[in-house]
């Protein structure tokens, strides 16, 4: 096991959580400024995403044919050219096609960094680095949207995405002069890289892909929060960037506290009583958002505050499940890591971006919006689980 790895994909799986959130409180600004609608604005986050997923089928086999450093320098370069694409577009649609590139950047980075786990830690040392992997990824959102508020007031929204460049030449910095090789020698490289057979073992596990589903369940959900949250709060409730950035950041500290306290829950209980806690605390977050929409404040701050309270059970279900599902997953394919992820990733992060991008389209209300997805979602997956006659797919299993 490599002990001194840590930092390292600490230092890389910022990247992705950082393209996300950093220009989110410039959201509102940036649809004026390209005369475009909310919903159009919102496609540059669900680009990203989709991108982020589908383009892990491409690079998740090639990690496995070329290993993982030249995939993750890659990747980081990739994530560079794309922001300072993002700075300086003039047209929209040039925006929207760099947001795509950084998704396929960030996704390569995604997969380096979570096969280098399952490539050096057993399964069991495997949650706990996914978890605090995870909250590495959720300090994010306490810091960048905060950042990026105050950068746009200087600056103006295009140097979020300048920043995002320096913080790539950083990272290439480090991880060229310091990531090693982890590729396993017995990875599955052989052959065609792009076939059936290299991904049918894995898609056609049912005990894969109920933990697929259930790590999407998740994402779909924080997406919908992260995806309405500025055109919710700045836009129908008119309460200020910066104001919105705190509020944000709230709901982020709270998510620091459960990822890095979550892994010791998880250990204490078990990695499936685990997503049974986190999908609980799912439901209730719904439940609680659509009783906050009803009975709540409508206007103002206190309306900010009543949509923004049951999202933080959302935030800690999601940092409790995210650990342990992963590495159920992911248990059972140690000899093609890099396949297996990248199925896993595809699912997640696609799945999810059209899932959020489908309840986008409808006229639904944000706050019944966001409950739909994650109240629906993980009660069919709680029911899955309370099924007997289903233990196949939801009991723990070992590499």
């Amino acid at each position: 096991m490599q002990r001194n790895l840590l930092p390292l994909l600490m230092f890389m799986v910022v990247l992705s959580p950082l393209a996300i959130d950093i220009y989110l409180p410039s959201m509102p600004t940036m649809a004026a400024e390209y005369a475009v609608s909310d919903n159009q604005v919102q496609s540059t986050l669900m680009l990203f995403l989709f991108a982020m997923g589908l383009g892990q089928i491409l690079i998740g086999p090639l990690a496995d044919r070329f290993g993982r450093r030249p995939i993750a320098l890659f990747g980081i370069v990739l994530y560079g050219l794309s922001s300072l694409l993002g700075a300086f577009a003039v047209q929209f649609e040039v925006l929207q096609l760099a947001r795509v590139l950084q998704g396929l950047a960030a996704c390569s980075t995604s997969i380096v960094v979570f096969s280098a786990v399952r490539d050096c830690y057993n399964n069991k040392q495997s949650m706990t680095m996914y978890s605090y992997l995870n909250g590495m990824i959720c300090v994010i959102p306490a810091l960048a949207p905060t950042l990026g508020g105050l950068l746009a007031l200087q600056f103006g929204w295009r140097s979020t995405f300048i920043f995002m460049a320096l913080y790539a030449i950083l990272v290439l910095l480090i991880v060229g002069m310091k990531f090693p090789e982890t590729r396993p020698m017995n990875t599955d490289s052989t052959g065609k890289l792009y076939r059936w057979g290299r991904y049918q073992p894995v898609i056609t596990n049912g005990h894969f892909m109920f933990y697929a589903l259930t790590c999407m369940t998740a994402m779909a959900s924080i997406v919908c929060y992260v995806s309405y949250s500025p055109i919710w709060l700045i836009g129908k409730l008119g309460v200020s960037e910066l104001t919105f950035s705190g509020l944000f950041g709230l709901n982020a500290l709270v998510n620091i506290v459960a990822c890095f306290t979550a892994p010791i829950l998880v250990k204490r209980i078990g990695n499936r009583p685990g997503v049974i806690v986190a999908l609980s605390f799912m439901v209730a977050a719904a439940l609680l958002e659509v009783l906050m929409h009803v009975v709540g404040p409508q206007t103002g701050l206190g309306a900010a505050m009543a949509f923004m309270m049951p999202m933080m059970l959302l935030c800690i279900g999601f940092a409790i499940l995210l650990g342990p599902a992963t590495s159920m997953a992911l248990a059972g394919f140690g000899e093609r890591a890099g396949t297996a992820t990248a199925v896993l990733g595809c699912i997640q992060m696609s799945g999810a971006s059209l899932l959020a991008a489908l309840i986008q389209l409808t006229d639904i209300p944000a706050p019944y919006a966001i409950a739909l997805i994650m109240g629906g979602c993980c009660s069919v997956l709680l029911v899955i689980m309370s099924i007997k006659g289903l233990n196949h797919w939801h009991q723990e299993q070992h590499a």
